[in-house]
């Protein structure tokens, strides 16, 4: 089996469930050593016991994104242990509340934006010296099609998607010169709980899986991809921009 990661120190955000859990499995079994950050530890466990049974390695640490001085610790400890980091998949995200946006509680727009926005600026404030001691440091960001669609009732999750485009499109600029590439990608719809919480009507069979993205992801962190700058559609696998 091919290990186009094999290798790599890789950290995943969010990776207790959905799009992370299927990454952060993804990645390890291309060869990379995954760590694993997520609140929910069973989730955590759960996704060690499958990395290590596909032959991967992890290490899970538990915390909550918006424990800012844990980010910080964070990059500590990895250039303690590994003096580098390849590739950072800034996945974990919320949706907020779906409503008008005149009747959103001021602690629910906080939230979205110190998980949406706030914590990728302090994971790439901890560990860009990390990726630039790399041979091909890859940073990517998930961000959503809400950035550009402007839909009702999700404001604050399409504003918040929106500044985190904007944030790592002018970090790509910034280490332009260097061996980092920073891009993002729109996963489009997938089988999430995010998706449920967005549309709880849906059948989730008429959805495709988290796990159908993790090949693209794979491609977009490896050293092979030298586009910077952009934001990757799933859905129609291409450059939107750039």
């Amino acid at each position: 089996m091919s290990k186009p990661l094999e290798g790599r120190i890789a950290v995943v955000t969010g990776a207790s469930r959905g799009v992370g859990y299927q990454a952060a499995l993804g990645f390890a079994k291309a060869g990379a050593h995954v760590i694993a950050l997520a609140r929910t530890v069973g989730g955590l466990e759960e996704l060690d016991d499958e990395i290590q049974a596909a032959g991967g390695s992890a290490t899970l640490v538990p915390l909550d994104i918006k424990d800012f001085d844990a980010l910080d610790r964070l990059g500590a400890t990895i250039n303690e242990r590994w003096g580098k980091l390849d590739i950072l998949l800034g996945n974990a995200g919320i949706l907020g509340i779906a409503t008008p946006l005149a009747q959103l509680k001021p602690n629910v727009f906080e939230d979205v934006f110190a998980v949406n926005v706030t914590a990728n600026y302090r994971l790439l404030r901890s560990l860009d010296p990390l990726l630039q001691a790399s041979d091909a440091g890859r940073a990517l960001f998930v961000s959503s099609g809400a950035a550009r669609s402007k839909r009702s009732y999700v404001a604050t999750y399409a504003a918040s998607k929106a500044a985190l485009e904007v944030l790592v499109e002018t970090y790509a600029k910034e280490v332009s010169n260097t061996k980092i590439c920073a891009n993002l990608v729109d996963p489009g719809t997938l089988r999430t709980k995010m998706r449920a919480q967005y549309a709880p009507g849906e059948d989730p069979k008429t959805v495709a899986p988290a796990e159908d993205i993790v090949p693209t992801l794979i491609d977009l962190v490896s050293p092979s991809n030298a586009h910077t700058g952009g934001v990757f559609s799933f859905k129609s696998k291409s450059w939107l921009s750039s």
